[in-house]
């Protein structure tokens, strides 16, 4: 059934659990996340990257997860993921996301609000649920320094406090685009933070934690962990070793549906680390 963002992150960030956010690209990735997400039983969040809804549109994409996300078993999301474009956000509403993450880290703290405030009192219009940015996970495929973008505990804050967001995303170890676990959580700044605010955090970059780490921040006060390098790198992977065992394979539709079920047990894996199995 298709809910909205808050709808979940707010049993999950008091529990000892968090809802588990994939990115997707193509309508057969989407659909291996969702069965994956099934079969664990687990609440799930699909997310349109800026890349997707390039690729997609924004109509097709909310197309493609509202339909799977009303014929799910489990409740599903349909997240606009990292929009810093206006206009993308209220086209995103129209075409029946429900949710979206309004990103304005790179912006100054005063419009960030601004925007921000904007895109809620929309939202709430719509019946969306909005996710935002205060502080800024790196892009490790740009060689940024990640200490140097930490979120600050009052800055949070005063940002929630400002905007009212259903859920906030904050800076603290990871990156965009890492191909390995690596990540340092700064545990204690999560500590800072959730102590001044109160609202369902959410974790950006996380295929670069390591797994004791996920499943340590997944108790914390986390509600969405965001996934989405590794899922990439497991579909190609699969494709790869596919074409090259079966180099006579012609059928487009079956490499992409076994390629998926890499995927779909990736997604498995990663909802056992986030002990969201059963929540449903």
């Amino acid at each position: 059934m298709l809910v909205t963002l808050k709808e979940l992150v707010q049993l999950a960030y008091k529990s000892d659990y968090a809802v588990p956010a994939f990115n997707i690209h193509t309508y057969e990735d989407a659909v291996a996340i969702v069965k994956g997400a099934e079969e664990m039983k687990s609440p799930v969040i699909l997310m349109a990257s800026p890349s997707a809804v390039k690729h997609l549109g924004i109509k097709v994409a909310a197309c493609i997860m509202n339909e799977l996300a009303q014929n799910a078993g489990i409740p599903v999301v349909s997240h606009l993921d990292h929009a810093t474009d206006l206009d993308i956000i209220f086209k995103a509403m129209k075409a029946g996301f429900s949710s979206v993450m309004y990103d304005g880290s790179n912006l100054s703290f005063e419009e960030n609000v601004q925007n921000t405030k904007l895109v809620v009192k929309v939202a709430r219009a719509f019946g969306v649920s909005v996710e935002a940015e205060i502080g800024r996970v790196g892009k490790s495929e740009e060689g940024e320094e990640v200490s140097q973008i930490l979120t600050e505990p009052d800055v949070a804050s005063r940002f929630f406090e400002l905007t009212q967001v259903d859920a906030l995303a904050i800076a603290v170890g990871t990156a965009h685009a890492m191909q390995k676990q690596e990540a340092q959580i700064n545990f204690e700044r999560v500590q800072q933070i959730q102590n001044v605010v109160d609202v369902p955090l959410v974790l950006h970059g996380s295929s670069g934690v390591p797994d004791e780490d996920l499943t340590k921040i997944s108790k914390m006060r986390f509600g969405k962990i965001n996934i989405g390098t590794v899922l990439k790198t497991v579909y190609v992977d699969r494709i790869r070793k596919i074409l090259q065992e079966q180099p006579q394979l012609k059928d487009q539709i079956k490499l992409l549906q076994e390629a998926s079920i890499a995927v779909t047990e990736m997604v498995k894996h990663k909802i056992k680390l986030l002990n969201s199995s059963g929540r449903m």
